[in-house]
């Protein structure tokens, strides 16, 4: 579907998912916003590499996620968002006993709060518009658990709970909330990993990514960030105007054991 003349926000998105997400609805022909909490010039630059790419207005806002006012400030100054996708997230894997708390009000901030935030201030603008569409990016860990993650589960579960709660506060206006749920998907940050985790196991590749990495994924595959960006232009389309406070799977088989 073109997406043309409408505005996407993407949070945290000059990298991994986020930036795959946004490449594929500036490719469809929205008009795309950037963020992260950095502001470099290769941020800028990776904005504009996109806008010149497909043709679109393509910019980056730097925004802190961990910060109420910053997620909502992000909407403001972009100006407009017809599409809002909740992106952003961190991780730390620590027994709950010995979990930091620094880390836990860190990604209950970045991972969920801050798509509270950015959702709120989004909501007038949709309404104005007389149409929206807001893709709140979670995990297979938002409808199950691994030990180990407890701040980042919560995180993904909320997420899922708001979910829910924004598309029964929309459902008789022209305005759907979904997740998707993405398991292990390959970005630059787990192909980091491999190497190491090769060298941990002593095994090869093939054997790290399917026994250790994709231990919990039955296809034995990783998502991909194209999938995840065809999957969001989707819940975008005329197709998917009822379908609403549900999640989508995106994660080989993972939630269906």
């Amino acid at each position: 579907m073109s997406l043309a003349g409408k505005t996407a926000i993407i949070t945290g998105s000059n990298s991994g998912i986020g930036l795959g997400v946004a490449r594929e609805l500036a490719k469809a022909g929205a008009d795309v916003v950037l963020n992260s909490f950095t502001d470099r010039d290769e941020d800028h630059t990776l904005a504009a590499e996109i806008g010149k790419e497909t043709g679109t207005n393509a910019r980056y806002i730097k925004a802190d996620m961990s910060k109420g006012d910053e997620c909502r400030a992000l909407i403001e100054q972009a100006g407009a968002c017809d599409i809002l996708v909740n992106n952003a997230g961190i991780q730390h894997v620590s027994p709950i006993d010995q979990f930091p708390t620094d880390k836990w009000d860190a990604i209950i901030a970045i991972n969920m709060n801050s798509a509270f935030h950015t959702t709120a201030a989004a909501m007038p603008m949709m309404r104005a518009a007389g149409w929206g569409r807001i893709v709140n990016i979670a995990s297979a860990h938002g409808l199950t658990a691994s030990p180990f993650k407890a701040a980042y589960v919560a995180a993904k579960h909320g997420v899922v709970g708001m979910t829910k709660t924004v598309a029964l506060e929309t459902a008789q206006e022209p305005i759907t909330c979904n997740a998707i749920c993405p398991g292990y998907v390959l970005t630059p940050l787990v192909e980091a990993q491999i190497p190491n985790t090769m060298k941990e196991y002593n095994m090869s590749r093939e054997d790290v990514v399917k026994n250790v990495l994709l231990e919990r994924q039955p296809s034995k595959e990783f998502a991909t960030v194209e999938q995840l960006g065809g999957t969001t232009i989707f819940l975008c389309s005329d197709a998917a105007a009822q379908i609403t406070g549900t999640t989508i799977s995106v994660d080989g088989g993972w939630t269906a054991l």
